[in-house]
C-alpha cells in the first residue's frame, strides 16, 4: 500500500540517483534498511539486493513504509498512529510543563492522568494521560491541543535502531584511547562482561540482551574504549524506544557524569525528547547519533538532526558513503559503517553493515580526545584527525581503522 509519505519519497529518491553513484558502491552489495521490526527483543533485518538499481531505490522506500505499517499492525495492543502517522505508543499524550489548572482541564475531558513527573532529573517536566476511551490516539492530541492551546502536547513517539545486517568481512582491530574513556550506549540491553560498567532499564523487561546493542558494544571496545554504560530502552515492550524512555536515559548517563553518548536510533521529532538532548548538552554532553538507512531522500532522521546532535554517516571499506545512508538536517562526520565485523551474543564474529555502526565509533573517538570538559576544543581535535571532508561525509570520516569489535 502506498501512502502519502510514500509519494513524497519516491520522486526524491528518484532524483538522488540521477548521476548513479559508481558501481563499488552498490554493485552486489547489500542494502539494509532502517526501520527494524522487534518481537520480544529481537532485531530482524530484510536484506535488498542492489543489482537493480532501480528496483532498489523504489525498495529503499517501499521497505520503510511497509515495516511500519507491519509494526503497527502487530503491535495494535500497545501502538498507534499519532496525528502526524508516526508509531507512538498506544492511549497515551505527554503535556510538558503541566500545571494544575492544565491537569484539571484535562480531566474534564476524559484524560486520566498516568504519571507525572521529570523525565531523567532534567528539568524536563511531563505529564503522561490516558487517552478518553474510545478516541484514538490522533483524535486525542488534536482534542487536548483544543482544550489546552499554545502547551507542548505530544505524543510518545518510538524510535527504531539505525540499521543492522549482514556486509562484507572486515579488518582492522582495537586502537589506543585513554584507560578512563567512557561512553554511553542507549539502545538494547547487552551481556555483562569487564567493560559494562553500569546498566540499567527504562522499559518494560529491561536489560534485556539485544544483537544490535551487543554489536555496538563490541565496536565500542574494538575501538578502544574500556568503560561502557547501557541504558536499554527497548527491554521486551513493544512500545519501547520511545521518547521518554530516552529522555531518561539520557537523564541517567548525565548523573554519571559521561561526556560521550551514542545513539543508534531514529524516529521523528518530539519536543519532549528535543528539550533533553538540549540540556544534557548545555551541561557539556556529547550526544551521537546516525543518520539512519532509509536513503538520503527519507525524512530526517532524529536525534541525528536535533541542533547540536553529532550527526554520523557510514563509509564502507573504500570510503564510500553508503548507497541506504539516510540523512539529518545536518551532517558532522562519518566513520565505518560496512566491511566491519563484531562479536554477536553468540560469542561469534558477525559482519555488519549499516549507520548504527558508524556512529559508536565516532563517540568512541571523542571519547578519547575528550581531555577536559571543553566540548567544542573535543570536536577541533576530531576536525584535526578527520579525513576526507566533504558534502556527503561531514566535516571527515573517523576512526577509519576501526572495523572490527572484540
Amino acid at each position: 500500500m502506498i501512502d502519502r509519505s510514500l509519494r513524497y519519497l519516491l520522486p526524491g529518491l528518484l532524483a538522488a540517483l540521477a548521476p548513479a553513484p559508481a558501481p563499488a558502491q552498490v554493485r552486489g552489495l547489500p542494502v539494509v534498511d532502517t526501520v527494524l521490526g522487534r518481537v520480544g527483543g529481537v532485531v530482524s533485518d530484510t536484506l535488498h539486493s542492489a543489482g537493480d538499481l532501480g528496483q532498489t531505490v523504489t525498495g529503499l522506500a517501499t521497505a520503510r513504509i511497509d515495516r511500519v505499517d507491519q509494526f503497527v499492525h502487530d503491535h495494535r495492543d500497545s501502538i498507534e498512529r499519532d496525528d502526524t502517522g508516526q508509531p507512538a505508543r498506544a492511549h497515551e499524550v505527554l503535556l510538558l510543563d503541566p500545571d494544575p489548572e492544565g491537569l484539571r482541564l484535562a480531566a474534564g475531558a476524559g484524560f486520566a492522568l498516568v504519571e507525572q513527573g521529570d523525565a531523567g532529573g532534567l528539568g524536563v517536566t511531563y505529564a503522561r494521560l490516558q487517552a478518553p476511551p474510545g478516541k484514538s490516539l490522533a483524535a486525542a492530541l488534536r482534542g487536548l491541543r483544543r482544550i489546552l492551546p499554545g502547551r507542548t502536547i505530544t505524543a510518545d513517539t518510538i524510535n527504531f535502531p539505525a540499521g543492522s545486517g549482514a556486509g562484507q568481512a572486515g579488518g582492522a582491530g582495537t586502537i589506543a584511547a585513554p584507560r578512563d574513556a567512557a561512553v554511553g550506549i542507549i539502545d538494547g540491553g547487552v551481556p555483562a562482561s569487564p567493560r559494562i560498567v553500569a546498566q540499567t532499564g527504562f522499559a518494560t523487561g529491561a536489560p534485556h540482551a539485544d544483537a544490535h546493542a551487543q554489536a555496538i558494544a563490541s565496536l565500542l571496545a574494538g575501538a578502544g574504549i574500556t568503560r561502557i554504560l547501557v541504558a536499554d530502552v527497548y527491554g521486551t515492550d513493544p512500545a519501547g524506544g520511545n521518547a521518554l524512555a530516552i529522555a531518561r536515559a539520557l537523564g541517567w548517563m548525565q548523573a554519571h557524569g559521561l561526556r560521550v553518548v551514542s545513539i543508534s536510533l531514529v524516529g521523528p521529532a518530539n519536543p519532549l525528547l528535543a528539550h533533553a538532548v538540549a540540556i544534557v548538552q548545555a551541561r557539556g554532553m556529547l550526544v551521537v547519533a546516525a543518520v539512519g538507512n532509509d536513503g538520503a531522500a527519507a525524512p530526517p532522521a532524529y536525534p541525528a538532526s536535533y541542533p547540536g546532535v553529532i550527526a554520523v554517516t557510514a563509509v564502507d571499506g573504500h570510503n564510500h558513503v553508503l548507497f541506504e545512508a539516510g540523512h539529518a538536517l545536518h551532517l558532522d562526520y562519518a566513520a565505518p559503517g560496512a566491511d566491519l565485523t563484531a562479536i554477536g551474543l553468540d560469542g561469534r564474529e558477525q559482519r555488519l553493515r549499516g549507520t548504527s555502526f558508524a556512529a559508536p565509533l565516532v563517540a568512541a573517538r571523542l571519547a578519547a580526545l575528550a581531555r577536559d570538559a571543553d566540548t567544542r576544543a573535543t570536536l577541533q581535535r576530531a576536525d584535526h584527525e578527520a579525513t576526507d571532508p566533504g558534502r556527503r561525509t561531514g566535516r571527515g570520516i573517523l576512526c577509519a581503522a576501526c572495523r572490527k569489535g572484540i
